[in-house]
C-alpha cells in the first residue's frame, strides 16, 4: 500500500551491506518427502491418526480421508511429510 510520505511514511534508496555467509547454525536443513500409509478397518486408522496427533506427530487434517481398499471393512489414509535427512 501506498502511503504519502507527509503522512509519516519514509523509504530509503540506501542498499544494505552485502551480507556475509550464513553461520552453518542457520542454513537450511535438507527435506526429504516420505509418504506414510495405514491401512486398517475405519476405527483403527482414526485410533492411529489420534495416536500419532498426540505424539506430535502429525495433525488429523493432514491426512487424507479414508480410502476404501475394495476389502469389507478396510480403509487406507494417506500423509505425506516432509522430514529432515541427515
Amino acid at each position: 500500500m501506498f502511503i504519502p510520505s507527509h503522512e509519516g511514511a519514509t523509504a530509503s534508496t540506501a542498499q544494505a551491506a552485502p551480507s556475509a555467509a550464513l553461520p552453518s547454525s542457520t542454513l537450511p536443513v535438507p527435506r526429504e518427502r516420505v509418504r506414510h500409509l495405514l491401512f486398517g478397518t475405519p476405527a483403527a486408522v482414526q485410533g492411529c491418526i489420534r495416536l500419532l496427533h498426540k505424539l506430535g506427530y502429525a495433525e488429523p487434517n493432514e491426512w487424507s480421508r479414508p480410502i476404501s481398499t475394495g476389502r469389507a471393512d478396510e480403509v487406507m489414509a494417506i500423509l505425506t511429510k516432509r522430514v529432515e535427512v541427515s
